[in-house]
């Protein structure tokens, strides 16, 4: 019987979804975070998807569950679920569980103003702001981020020649900047977005292979980030994140913006102490910054961090029963 009650502190960051499940945790083994994310896609994956898909979730749902730390100096894990799978790291989805964790007091840093957590990916140091009971914002100094492919050239059908850089900010990502067969983010609508990314990703995955120097497990293109001209004020570029089967994110994309600062680093557009705002689909911003350079596996890195916001919406309690045809959700292509 694969049942459960889960309570959940539901949010958004920087308008898209985080849903933070604060009981019915599956005991996981490893003793690190990436061997729990294995565990858990092996054994729990029904989880994620009766809390991600239809019908108690959506095609951009994505969240995270709060754990007790599992390395030194950490004050919390988390482990991060969406459509897309369990992800090695979530940039909006650190925010706004981070967010929800210190206003309903489920996590408690030894030190205000700033707390250590670990990720699949690693560990990470999140900074944050507190007025009141409400957090204002979330700061994230995420995991080394780096150009794993420059140059790559795939024929996608409908569009033809598609010229694109895959870099790592803790997921893979094809990242496609304007040229002749895609004349930028500003002049797509969102269903030619949805249109050609999922053609875009598995010929990428196809001619292309990617796998973390460190670890092994984390490996793919799991998003494609289109950029364009930014249409808001303050900000340097826009952006669309494709996700899962039909997700465009609709935020600026925690770990793609990471991934678009070591693409520019490596492409001499940006510095170290180069601050870069990125704007979402729906115009919100993130605050991205090269805070300093590193070294992975004798790969050159940077160490990006981001900044945003999140708000909590709402308390969720969701049962899933196997009486229910529909209790392991279902997607809708």
């Amino acid at each position: 019987m694969l049942t459960g009650t889960f309570f959940c502190v539901d949010a958004h960051t920087c308008g898209n979804p985080v849903r933070l499940v604060t009981s019915g945790h599956p005991p996981l083994m490893g003793n690190s975070m990436s061997e729990k994310r294995q565990d858990f896609i092996r054994r729990f994956d029904w989880i994620r998807q009766a809390l991600m898909f239809e019908p108690r979730g959506h095609a951009m749902m994505s969240g995270a569950f709060l754990y007790p730390p599992c390395s030194e100096g950490s004050d919390g894990a988390l482990l991060f679920i969406e459509t897309s799978g369990a992800l090695p790291m979530c940039g909006h989805g650190t925010i706004g569980a981070v967010t929800a964790a210190l206003e309903q007091g489920l996590l408690k840093p030894r030190v205000e103003g700033r707390v250590y957590l670990d990720v699949p990916a690693g560990q990470i140091e999140v900074e944050y702001e507190r007025q009141g009971h409400k957090i204002t914002h979330v700061k994230i100094q995420n995991v080394p981020s780096f150009m794993a492919i420059a140059d790559g050239v795939v024929n996608v059908p409908g569009l033809g020649e598609i010229r694109f850089d895959v870099a790592y900010g803790g997921n893979y990502y094809a990242i496609v900047d304007p040229q002749p067969n895609y004349p930028g983010l500003e002049h797509w609508s969102a269903a030619k977005l949805l249109h050609f990314s999922p053609m875009l990703r598995e010929a990428a995955n196809q001619a292309y292979q990617c796998t973390h120097p460190l670890d092994p497990s984390i490996q793919g293109i799991s998003h494609v980030q289109w950029t364009g001209r930014a249409r808001h004020k303050g900000s340097d570029s826009a952006n669309a994140v494709f996700y899962g089967s039909g997700a465009i994110d609709r935020s600026p994309c925690g770990t793609g913006t990471s991934a678009r600062m070591a693409q520019l680093y490596a492409k001499g557009k940006l510095r170290v102490g180069d601050s870069f705002v990125h704007e979402s689909i729906i115009g919100s911003q993130f605050v991205g910054r090269i805070e300093a350079l590193t070294n992975l596996a004798e790969k050159d890195a940077i160490v990006p961090s981001i900044q945003g916001w999140a708000r909590t919406i709402g308390y969720n309690q969701i049962l899933v029963d196997d009486g229910d045809p529909y209790a392991h959700g279902f997607e809708v292509n």
